[in-house]
């Protein structure tokens, strides 16, 4: 028991410290260089994917269709609606590429980095969909029509209207691009301090040496079942990010509440 005890006051976890890197140059750090990163893989596949269209696709092809398909129409045509969705695919398209190439950098070797860990990254999305939906909802609707569109739901009793109007523009203006930044900040930072924390402990405990070497193998295969299971939370993340950017804005220009 004595060596259990001394083990685990010799070791140390991961903490916050994991996710902060120095400059690499200037001013500027590894997510930094991983966004960018993003950007230009995300750019170079819609480039090249779509440089030699034909009606009967090839593999490359079928599978870029395919990857649009989803964007296209599970978030943007079924959450905005029939009429108006086509024009805002390249958002949702956008949004959902580079959020799920960013969150998969966190499983692929030497870069190791979900640069939505990093919570200015979200929050820099969350406003950008955030100014745009509400901009959708102006548009359509005109100042006063937007507002009172967002803030009262048709059908709601006068004696309860000035609580709803509360809620209803709390809900819109504040609440909605916070959870959209947090939900996948929470997920992408969580996820990675795991898979690093079964790393580092199947290190240590392998090289801890006595009876601390037998638990050694199963966290190192917990931390590959982790890695897993990051991979689809990282996918799903993306997905559900571009789908309440697509909700939102449906919402806006709909012409009911």
């Amino acid at each position: 028991m004595g060596t259990f005890v001394l083990a685990a006051e010799e070791f140390t976890p991961p903490g916050q410290g994991l996710f902060n890197y120095p400059p690499i140059f200037g001013d500027v750090t590894k997510p930094m260089v991983l966004a960018v990163l993003s950007l230009l893989i995300v750019v170079a596949v819609f480039t090249l994917g779509t440089r030699k269209m034909a009606i009967l696709p090839g593999k490359g092809q079928f599978a870029l269709e395919s990857f649009y398909n989803i964007p296209r129409n599970t978030m943007a045509r079924d959450q905005i609606g029939a009429e108006d969705f086509k024009r805002f695919i390249p958002l949702i398209l956008g949004l959902f590429s580079f959020i799920l190439v960013n969150n998969l950098f966190a499983i692929v070797p030497v870069l190791q980095f979900p640069t939505m860990s990093r919570i200015g990254f979200p929050i820099a999305l969350a406003i950008f969909v955030y100014v745009f939906y509400h901009y959708a909802g102006f548009r359509k609707h005109g100042f006063t029509g937007y507002i009172k569109h967002a803030a009262l739901p048709p059908g709601v009793p006068l004696f309860i209207a000035p609580l709803i109007i509360v809620i209803e523009i709390a809900q819109k203006f504040l609440f909605q691009p916070l959870s959209l930044a947090l939900r996948v900040f929470a997920a992408m930072f969580a996820g990675h301090l795991i898979i690093a924390l079964t790393a580092v402990a199947a290190e240590f405990l392998l090289f801890a040496g006595g009876a601390l070497t037998v638990p050694a193998p199963f966290v190192f295969v917990a931390g590959i079942a982790f890695t897993f299971l990051e991979a689809l939370v990282q996918v799903i993340q993306a997905y559900v990010f571009a789908l309440l950017a697509a909700v939102y804005i449906g919402a806006a220009i709909s012409e009911e509440h």
